[in-house]
């Protein structure tokens, strides 16, 4: 059994039940970790709670010292984290070895980050005076983080969090916690106890502790909406700050000038990386009318070729889903839309020819609409449900018809029609040409019901800083405007 981390011990807890992690590929058992309990959870706040009183004070040059030594343990044992993400995740190889560099960079990213500056000095009221804004941070910062990308979207939390100067306590998925584990005994033994501690268990059991505790005054979640709505509710009586990041249904418009091919390839990318279970994979679609058999055509030749199989065999292009609830859920809304009238193209089911697995094949729908549930609600799988539009205005309000806003994604060589999508589209990030990229300068976050956080860039950092202002006066004496307001005042 693999341990929970909490002041700088590694433990089972207070509790003897485990919580068997399992190969989404092979549904077999890779290793257990304690099914933690709200004491442990109490235990890391309180350990968490001491260390920052100190962590705070460590120096901006030593705290990034400290991240770029964990940066490079992690490059020392970067196959390990690769195949171990690939055996708990699913995810093929080189997804994960993409995904194991966005880990490292961000830790070296925010390490240089948070050195950088604290704030700014303010133009003052009177010569004698200073003033100064002061970000500081908050405290104790909860982590909830999602098995999807575990270690990328556990990155983008913990390196500003720390980088700023808070401590942190990561409660991993239950699905996926071995890597996240892997990290704390490999990577992060050289910081002091309590500034990094790892809770493994259920969210009511482990996280919700977390999110009620008075002395958690940051919460860090990457999930669903429901959960994100969840966790909102039960923090707002005590006015904490909330870092959510609540997915999305995002949205791909191809042109009429774009290429059939290099449409098929670069929409196949954003609908189906990780199998689809990416806060920004490609939900929905808008093809031009007068070129959709020629577009439909392209992709679905495309999405055929690709092979579906275990992401730990190099062949493999499309891995395993992460349970069969996930897949279910899937199955539900190519159900739903065939059974409203939609045309399956191709896959819409679960492939017998691999026996054991999460598996469900890439599958392209056509004549959808938005009153089908794969158009509005997340569907979070290889499904890409192709639509029609008339005009280019026609496919901006299709775009925006939709509760999230996370990001859309544009191919077309029209800087026009670019502009006008990027002005006009309501979301947190405008992919041209590129769907999918990131950067690290970039923030990252959504709009609507994607939730307002934002990962990455300056905006990530400030994400865990709360802003003082300080106003300093040099000059002796009593001021003119205090009492009293009488001539004996004076």
């Amino acid at each position: 059994m693999q341990l929970q981390l909490i002041d700088g011990k590694f433990t089972k807890g207070s509790s003897n039940d485990e919580i068997d992690v399992i190969n989404p590929a092979t549904e077999e058992k890779i290793a257990s970790v304690p099914r933690g309990t709200e004491k442990d959870a109490h235990a890391a706040i309180e350990s968490s709670k001491a260390a920052f009183k100190k962590w705070k004070r460590v120096s901006a040059n030593n705290r990034a010292e400290m991240m770029h030594e964990a940066a490079h343990k992690m490059r020392e044992h970067k196959e390990e984290i690769v195949r171990l993400l690939t055996l708990e995740q699913g995810k093929p190889v080189p997804e994960n070895e993409e995904e194991f560099e966005w880990l490292v960079n961000t830790f070296d990213y925010y390490a240089e980050l948070g050195r950088h500056e604290r704030g700014r000095v303010l133009p003052s009221g009177e010569y004698s005076q200073l003033n100064m804004v002061i970000k500081e941070p908050f405290g104790v910062v909860a982590c909830i983080v999602p098995w999807n990308y575990p270690l990328l979207l556990l990155a983008w939390k913990l390196a500003p969090a720390l980088a700023a100067g808070n401590t942190v306590i990561v409660k991993p998925s239950e699905l996926t916690p071995l890597s996240t584990l892997f990290l704390a005994e490999k990577c992060f033994d050289h910081f002091p106890e309590g500034v990094i501690n790892v809770v493994t268990g259920y969210g009511r059991e482990v996280a919700e502790p977390l999110v009620l505790h008075k002395d958690v005054p940051v919460i860090a979640f990457t999930g669903s909406l429901a959960i994100g709505q969840r966790i909102a509710g039960i923090a707002a009586p005590m006015m904490k700050k909330l870092h959510l990041e609540l997915g999305g249904k995002d949205a791909f418009v191809i042109a009429e000038d774009a290429d059939p091919e290099l449409a098929a390839r670069a929409l196949s990318y954003a609908a189906l990386t990780n199998a689809g279970q990416v806060c920004t994979s490609t939900e929905r679609v808008y093809l031009p009318k007068k070129r959709f058999g020629e577009f439909s055509e392209a992709i679905v030749s495309f999405v055929k070729a690709l092979k579906l199989g275990p992401g730990i065999d190099p062949s493999t292009d499309v891995g395993p889903m992460i349970g069969a609830q996930y897949r279910e859920k899937v199955q539900a809304h190519v159900d739903d839309a065939v059974n409203s009238g939609a045309k399956l193209l191709t896959g819409g089911k679960v492939p017998q020819h691999l026996g054991k697995g999460y598996f469900y094949e890439p599958t392209v729908i056509s004549h959808v609409d938005h009153s089908m549930k794969i158009m509005r609600e997340e569907t979070f799988g290889p499904a890409m449900p192709l639509m029609e539009y008339d005009d280019f205005e026609q496919a901006i309000d299709l775009v925006n018809d939709s509760d999230y806003g996370l990001g859309a994604c544009l191919l077309s060589q029209d800087p026009m029609k670019a502009k006008i999508f990027l002005e006009e589209v309501k979301a947190g990030t405008i992919w041209i040409n590129d769907p999918l990229t990131d950067n690290y300068a970039g923030p990252f976050g959504g709009m609507k019901l994607s939730g307002g956080a934002r990962e990455l860039g300056i905006e990530g950092l400030e994400e865990f800083r709360e802003t003082k202002h300080v106003h300093w006066e040099f000059a002796k004496g009593a001021k003119s405007w205090w009492y009293p307001y009488g001539k004996n005042g004076k």
